[in-house]
């Protein structure tokens, strides 16, 4: 028997992710009967609903690594998660690294305009401050993009944390034994969470259990005008596979007719693309191309269309590849997103 759908307010929402327009979508979208359909929704407001203000605002809700939450914070349960979160960095800090981490947060701050977000949970002040000072060389909008990753992270784990602590309270309605199910299953996800951040760079392409699932395609894209300093909406986008029967496509040969169409769309809004591709556990290995039309974006740009080949190994078949593009009138630039 399935256990009854939880309710949960707009402060309850708040507490995973500071935005208020996040916290009005997820009381819209509930009530929720279980961890991961709240998960599928949340990601869904927070890159799809949320806007650029809103993002700003979750930043803002965040304590500098190594400082204490503020007295005066508008959720008292998130600024106690902080406190949870950054414990690991601060049993490992000494005096000089807490120093230099205050003085990078402020290097940070002043560069980007916000503060340095990471999912801290298990992370030391030493693994800490390597990714700043890493991080810090990104241009903006390359970093305003990682840290609304991180911050989604964040979001992931207090969600467990939200249901965890909804079932431990424990409900008339519910029986003892849904009550242990989603509190495992928050466990379940914190283990998996810190687990991605602590394992060996061999491991990272294991194959996941069978109960995966993901939620959102496996191909995704986002396209940011640099110049207009916005996002570029109504990019025609088309995603292809080559032709496995065919040789492997080699630079400066014709390759007419040997791609075969996944799917197209316009990026909208917000410049993310529509679904490219079906849903899929698991992403069929081989070459793949995106091709984005930037001459009907732009008539008077240097660039009549982009076109982006990668391939995809058997190993990297449970992945995310997210491709986003960085375009200006005269020049154009691409990443390996998560």
């Amino acid at each position: 028997m399935e256990s009854s759908s939880m309710v949960f307010g707009e402060k309850d929402w708040l507490a995973c992710c500071g935005s208020v327009k996040f916290a009005e979508e997820m009381v819209a979208a509930g009530p929720f009967s279980n961890y991961q359909e709240a998960l599928d929704a949340a990601k869904d407001i927070w890159f799809n609903k949320v806007d650029v203000n809103g993002w700003l605002e979750a930043f803002a809700a965040h304590p500098q690594i190594g400082d204490s939450p503020s007295q005066s914070h508008k959720s008292p349960t998130s600024a106690q998660w902080s406190k949870g979160e950054q414990s690991t960095a601060l049993t490992t800090a000494t005096k000089s690294t807490l120093q230099e981490l205050y003085e990078w947060n402020a290097r940070y701050r002043q560069k980007f305009g916000f503060v340095f977000l990471i999912f801290a949970s298990g992370r030391s002040t030493p693994e800490i401050l390597a990714e700043i000072k890493r991080r810090y060389h990104n241009r903006p909008i390359v970093e305003f993009e990682i840290a609304a990753e991180e911050q989604m992270k964040i979001t992931e784990l207090r969600l467990s944390k939200l249901f965890s602590a909804n079932a431990t309270a424990g409900s008339t309605t519910k029986t003892p034994h849904a009550t242990d199910v989603v509190t495992k299953a928050g466990e379940d996800r914190v283990s998996i969470i810190g687990g991605h951040l602590t394992a060996p760079t061999e491991n990272l392409t294991a194959k996941p259990s069978q109960t995966f699932t993901r939620t959102r395609p496996p191909i995704t894209t986002h396209i940011l005008d640099v110049a207009r300093g916005c996002p570029a909406a109504g990019v025609e986008v088309r995603l292809e596979t080559w032709d496995s029967n065919q040789s492997r496509p080699v630079f400066g040969h014709t390759d007419l007719g040997r791609w075969k169409l996944q799917g197209s769309s316009a990026t909208d809004k917000d410049g993310r693309s529509g679904q490219l591709m079906n849903m899929v556990n698991a992403l069929n290995p081989g070459i793949y191309r995106i091709s984005f039309n930037t001459g009907k974006y732009n008539p008077e740009g240097f660039f009549p269309y982009v076109s982006i080949v990668f391939e995809v190994r058997d190993s990297q078949k449970w992945e995310h590849f997210h491709v986003p593009l960085l375009l200006s009138p005269f020049s154009l630039s691409t990443y390996r997103g998560s």
